[in-house]
Protein backbone atom coordinates (compact mmCIF):
# COMPACT_ATOMS: atom_id res chain seq x y z
CA UNK A 1 0.00 0.00 0.00
CA UNK A 2 1.51 3.29 -1.11
CA UNK A 3 -0.36 5.30 1.32
CA UNK A 4 0.36 3.49 5.15
CA UNK A 5 2.89 1.20 3.59
CA UNK A 6 1.92 -1.33 6.12
CA UNK A 7 -0.56 -3.86 4.03
CA UNK A 8 -0.47 -5.78 0.73
CA UNK A 9 -2.43 -3.75 -1.62
CA UNK A 10 -5.47 -4.64 -2.55
CA UNK A 11 -6.61 -1.60 -5.21
CA UNK A 12 -5.15 0.27 -7.96
CA UNK A 13 -6.11 3.80 -8.42
CA UNK A 14 -7.65 4.40 -12.11
CA UNK A 15 -6.69 7.78 -12.44
CA UNK A 16 -3.64 8.14 -10.50
CA UNK A 17 -2.44 4.42 -10.71
CA UNK A 18 -1.45 4.25 -6.80
CA UNK A 19 -2.05 1.28 -4.87
CA UNK A 20 -3.99 0.79 -1.40
CA UNK A 21 -5.20 -1.48 0.75
CA UNK A 22 -8.31 -0.65 2.14
CA UNK A 23 -11.11 2.10 1.62
CA UNK A 24 -9.70 3.91 4.01
CA UNK A 25 -6.78 3.97 2.77
CA UNK A 26 -8.31 4.98 -0.81
CA UNK A 27 -10.14 8.21 0.71
CA UNK A 28 -6.92 9.19 2.66
CA UNK A 29 -4.81 9.04 -0.64
CA UNK A 30 -7.46 11.02 -2.78
CA UNK A 31 -7.58 13.46 -0.29
CA UNK A 32 -3.64 13.87 -0.25
CA UNK A 33 -3.50 13.89 -3.93
CA UNK A 34 -7.01 15.74 -4.68
CA UNK A 35 -7.65 12.55 -6.72
CA UNK A 36 -10.83 12.07 -7.81
CA UNK A 37 -10.21 8.15 -8.65
CA UNK A 38 -11.88 8.05 -12.36
CA UNK A 39 -9.33 7.26 -14.91
CA UNK A 40 -8.35 9.56 -17.24
CA UNK A 41 -9.50 8.92 -20.77
CA UNK A 42 -7.03 11.10 -22.49
CA UNK A 43 -4.33 10.23 -20.45
CA UNK A 44 -1.17 9.39 -22.92
CA UNK A 45 -0.39 5.74 -23.91
CA UNK A 46 2.80 4.58 -25.62
CA UNK A 47 2.64 2.44 -28.90
CA UNK A 48 3.65 -0.35 -27.15
CA UNK A 49 1.23 -0.28 -24.56
CA UNK A 50 -1.47 0.28 -26.76
CA UNK A 51 -4.36 -2.12 -26.64
CA UNK A 52 -7.88 -2.95 -28.55
CA UNK A 53 -9.24 -2.32 -24.90
CA UNK A 54 -7.17 1.47 -25.73
CA UNK A 55 -8.53 1.97 -28.84
CA UNK A 56 -11.95 0.79 -28.18
CA UNK A 57 -11.98 3.51 -25.45
CA UNK A 58 -10.89 5.77 -27.61
CA UNK A 59 -13.22 5.30 -30.19
CA UNK A 60 -15.80 5.77 -27.61
CA UNK A 61 -14.34 8.86 -26.38
CA UNK A 62 -14.87 10.29 -29.66
CA UNK A 63 -18.46 8.96 -29.83
CA UNK A 64 -19.32 11.10 -26.55
CA UNK A 65 -17.22 14.13 -27.54
CA UNK A 66 -19.89 13.55 -30.86
CA UNK A 67 -22.42 13.19 -28.77
CA UNK A 68 -22.37 16.88 -26.54
CA UNK A 69 -21.26 18.51 -29.27
CA UNK A 70 -24.65 17.66 -31.14
CA UNK A 71 -26.37 17.85 -27.80
CA UNK A 72 -24.80 21.44 -26.84
CA UNK A 73 -25.73 22.80 -30.72
CA UNK A 74 -29.33 21.73 -30.20
CA UNK A 75 -29.94 22.99 -26.99
CA UNK A 76 -32.58 25.49 -26.68
CA UNK A 77 -30.39 28.28 -24.84
CA UNK A 78 -27.86 28.67 -28.03
CA UNK A 79 -31.16 30.06 -30.26
CA UNK A 80 -32.69 31.85 -27.04
CA UNK A 81 -32.44 35.61 -27.74
CA UNK A 82 -32.95 36.19 -24.45
CA UNK A 83 -29.64 34.59 -23.24
CA UNK A 84 -27.62 36.27 -26.85
CA UNK A 85 -28.62 39.89 -24.99
CA UNK A 86 -27.43 38.79 -21.79
CA UNK A 87 -24.20 37.74 -22.87
CA UNK A 88 -23.75 40.65 -25.49
CA UNK A 89 -24.40 42.89 -22.57
CA UNK A 90 -22.00 41.20 -20.46
CA UNK A 91 -19.53 41.32 -23.19
CA UNK A 92 -20.22 45.01 -23.80
CA UNK A 93 -20.00 46.12 -20.18
CA UNK A 94 -16.68 44.60 -19.69
CA UNK A 95 -15.56 46.27 -23.32
CA UNK A 96 -16.09 49.64 -21.17
CA UNK A 97 -14.13 48.58 -18.71
CA UNK A 98 -11.17 47.70 -21.29
CA UNK A 99 -11.61 43.86 -20.70
CA UNK A 100 -11.59 41.44 -23.38
CA UNK A 101 -14.80 39.11 -22.23
CA UNK A 102 -14.93 36.28 -24.65
CA UNK A 103 -17.68 33.55 -23.99
CA UNK A 104 -18.08 29.90 -25.60
CA UNK A 105 -20.63 28.08 -26.52
CA UNK A 106 -23.25 26.32 -24.59
CA UNK A 107 -22.24 22.94 -23.57
CA UNK A 108 -18.79 23.84 -22.63
CA UNK A 109 -17.80 23.33 -19.09
CA UNK A 110 -16.70 26.74 -17.97
CA UNK A 111 -19.70 28.31 -20.20
CA UNK A 112 -22.39 25.93 -17.61
CA UNK A 113 -20.21 26.81 -14.47
CA UNK A 114 -19.68 30.28 -15.35
CA UNK A 115 -21.70 32.50 -12.57
CA UNK A 116 -20.38 36.04 -13.51
CA UNK A 117 -23.14 39.10 -13.13
CA UNK A 118 -23.52 42.96 -13.43
CA UNK A 119 -25.07 44.56 -11.17
CA UNK A 120 -26.22 47.70 -13.41
CA UNK A 121 -27.43 49.19 -10.38
CA UNK A 122 -24.54 49.73 -8.60
CA UNK A 123 -22.29 49.74 -11.86
CA UNK A 124 -20.00 46.57 -10.69
CA UNK A 125 -19.32 43.31 -11.87
CA UNK A 126 -19.93 40.16 -9.04
CA UNK A 127 -17.59 37.33 -11.22
CA UNK A 128 -16.99 34.20 -10.96
CA UNK A 129 -13.62 32.69 -9.77
CA UNK A 130 -11.50 30.55 -9.76
CA UNK A 131 -7.99 30.10 -7.14
CA UNK A 132 -5.05 27.93 -7.99
CA UNK A 133 -2.90 27.11 -5.57
CA UNK A 134 -1.13 24.57 -7.35
CA UNK A 135 2.03 23.63 -5.12
CA UNK A 136 -0.49 22.15 -2.73
CA UNK A 137 -2.95 20.61 -6.11
CA UNK A 138 -5.52 22.47 -4.27
CA UNK A 139 -8.29 24.55 -6.18
CA UNK A 140 -11.18 26.83 -4.82
CA UNK A 141 -14.10 28.49 -6.80
CA UNK A 142 -15.33 31.68 -5.93
CA UNK A 143 -19.02 33.23 -7.00
CA UNK A 144 -20.09 36.68 -6.48
CA UNK A 145 -17.01 38.01 -6.24
CA UNK A 146 -17.07 42.44 -6.50
CA UNK A 147 -14.83 43.63 -8.77
CA UNK A 148 -13.68 46.11 -6.12
CA UNK A 149 -12.64 43.86 -3.99
CA UNK A 150 -8.97 43.99 -3.35
CA UNK A 151 -6.97 39.99 -4.76
CA UNK A 152 -5.07 40.56 -1.06
CA UNK A 153 -8.71 40.71 0.87
CA UNK A 154 -9.57 37.90 -1.59
CA UNK A 155 -6.67 35.54 -0.71
CA UNK A 156 -7.24 36.16 3.08
CA UNK A 157 -9.88 33.08 4.02
CA UNK A 158 -7.30 30.62 2.13
CA UNK A 159 -3.78 32.04 3.18
CA UNK A 160 -3.86 34.93 5.55
CA UNK A 161 -2.16 33.15 9.26
CA UNK A 162 -5.15 34.22 11.72
CA UNK A 163 -8.47 34.67 9.13
CA UNK A 164 -8.06 31.17 7.23
CA UNK A 165 -9.98 28.81 7.64
CA UNK A 166 -8.27 25.74 9.74
CA UNK A 167 -9.15 23.13 8.14
CA UNK A 168 -8.03 25.46 4.37
CA UNK A 169 -5.42 26.87 6.14
CA UNK A 170 -3.82 23.28 6.81
CA UNK A 171 -4.46 22.02 3.23
CA UNK A 172 -2.78 25.09 2.15
CA UNK A 173 0.07 25.41 5.33
CA UNK A 174 3.19 25.80 2.68
CA UNK A 175 1.44 29.15 1.62
CA UNK A 176 0.41 30.19 5.56
CA UNK A 177 3.93 29.15 6.74
CA UNK A 178 5.28 31.57 3.81
CA UNK A 179 6.15 35.58 4.56
CA UNK A 180 3.78 37.07 2.52
CA UNK A 181 6.21 38.96 0.79
CA UNK A 182 6.59 35.68 -1.48
CA UNK A 183 3.11 35.40 -2.16
CA UNK A 184 2.79 35.84 -6.15
CA UNK A 185 -0.47 36.18 -8.15
CA UNK A 186 -0.82 35.18 -11.64
CA UNK A 187 -3.26 35.05 -14.47
CA UNK A 188 -2.60 33.09 -17.91
CA UNK A 189 -2.26 34.88 -20.99
CA UNK A 190 -5.01 33.75 -23.13
CA UNK A 191 -4.49 34.79 -26.28
CA UNK A 192 -1.08 32.82 -27.18
CA UNK A 193 -0.16 30.02 -29.08
CA UNK A 194 -0.11 26.41 -26.97
CA UNK A 195 3.48 26.10 -26.84
CA UNK A 196 3.95 29.50 -25.42
CA UNK A 197 2.47 29.76 -22.54
CA UNK A 198 2.85 32.57 -20.22
CA UNK A 199 1.39 34.40 -16.95
CA UNK A 200 0.81 38.13 -16.18
CA UNK A 201 1.75 38.67 -12.50
CA UNK A 202 -0.94 40.61 -10.54
CA UNK A 203 -0.96 43.58 -7.60
CA UNK A 204 -2.34 41.90 -4.54
CA UNK A 205 -2.50 45.52 -3.48
CA UNK A 206 -5.21 46.54 -6.00
CA UNK A 207 -8.89 45.66 -7.00
CA UNK A 208 -10.07 43.01 -8.56
CA UNK A 209 -11.32 45.21 -11.78
CA UNK A 210 -7.69 46.68 -11.49
CA UNK A 211 -6.11 43.96 -12.36
CA UNK A 212 -8.11 42.81 -15.36
CA UNK A 213 -8.00 45.80 -17.11
CA UNK A 214 -6.10 45.28 -20.47
CA UNK A 215 -6.63 41.45 -19.86
CA UNK A 216 -8.39 38.76 -22.28
CA UNK A 217 -10.91 36.35 -19.82
CA UNK A 218 -12.54 33.42 -21.34
CA UNK A 219 -15.53 33.64 -19.37
CA UNK A 220 -14.11 34.24 -16.07
CA UNK A 221 -10.51 34.69 -14.21
CA UNK A 222 -8.70 32.15 -13.11
CA UNK A 223 -5.49 33.00 -10.69
CA UNK A 224 -2.70 30.42 -9.73
CA UNK A 225 -1.40 31.53 -6.21
CA UNK A 226 2.14 30.76 -6.27
CA UNK A 227 5.38 31.14 -4.19
CA UNK A 228 8.09 33.07 -5.46
CA UNK A 229 10.83 30.47 -4.95
CA UNK A 230 8.36 27.73 -6.12
CA UNK A 231 7.39 28.67 -9.60
CA UNK A 232 9.77 27.20 -11.61
CA UNK A 233 7.99 26.21 -14.99
CA UNK A 234 5.77 29.84 -14.57
CA UNK A 235 7.13 32.22 -16.89
CA UNK A 236 6.07 35.57 -15.82
CA UNK A 237 5.83 37.97 -18.93
CA UNK A 238 8.58 40.63 -18.95
CA UNK A 239 10.73 38.53 -16.59
CA UNK A 240 12.29 35.80 -19.10
CA UNK A 241 14.74 38.23 -20.55
CA UNK A 242 13.26 37.53 -23.95
CA UNK A 243 9.95 38.98 -24.08
CA UNK A 244 9.40 42.75 -22.55
CA UNK A 245 6.37 43.46 -23.53
CA UNK A 246 3.06 41.47 -24.33
CA UNK A 247 3.24 39.74 -27.74
CA UNK A 248 -0.11 38.56 -29.08
CA UNK A 249 -0.64 35.97 -31.26
CA UNK A 250 -3.75 35.33 -33.35
CA UNK A 251 -6.92 34.91 -31.01
CA UNK A 252 -8.12 31.86 -33.35
CA UNK A 253 -5.20 29.98 -31.62
CA UNK A 254 -6.12 30.51 -28.16
CA UNK A 255 -9.72 29.58 -28.78
CA UNK A 256 -8.99 26.67 -30.71
CA UNK A 257 -6.53 25.44 -27.41
CA UNK A 258 -9.26 26.24 -24.65
CA UNK A 259 -12.32 24.89 -26.83
CA UNK A 260 -10.22 21.67 -27.31
CA UNK A 261 -9.37 21.45 -23.71
CA UNK A 262 -13.23 22.04 -22.75
CA UNK A 263 -14.43 19.58 -25.44
CA UNK A 264 -12.46 16.65 -23.50
CA UNK A 265 -13.08 18.12 -20.62
CA UNK A 266 -17.47 18.42 -21.09
CA UNK A 267 -17.35 14.54 -22.26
Amino acid sequence: CETCSKEEAKYRCPRCMKYSCSLLCVKKHKLALSCNGVRDKTAFVSVNEFTDLNLLSDYRFLEDVGRTADAAARHCLVHSPATKRLLYCLRNKARGCNIELKTLPVGFTKRRENSTTFNSVENKFYWHLKLIFPHCHAEYTLKGVPDDKTLADILKPYIDPVESDPVVCQRLKIYTASPQSDVRILMKIENRSRNSVRYNELDASRSLLDNLKGKVIIEYPTLFVVLKTLKNDMVVLGQDGSEPAENSDSESSSLSSVEEGEIRDSS
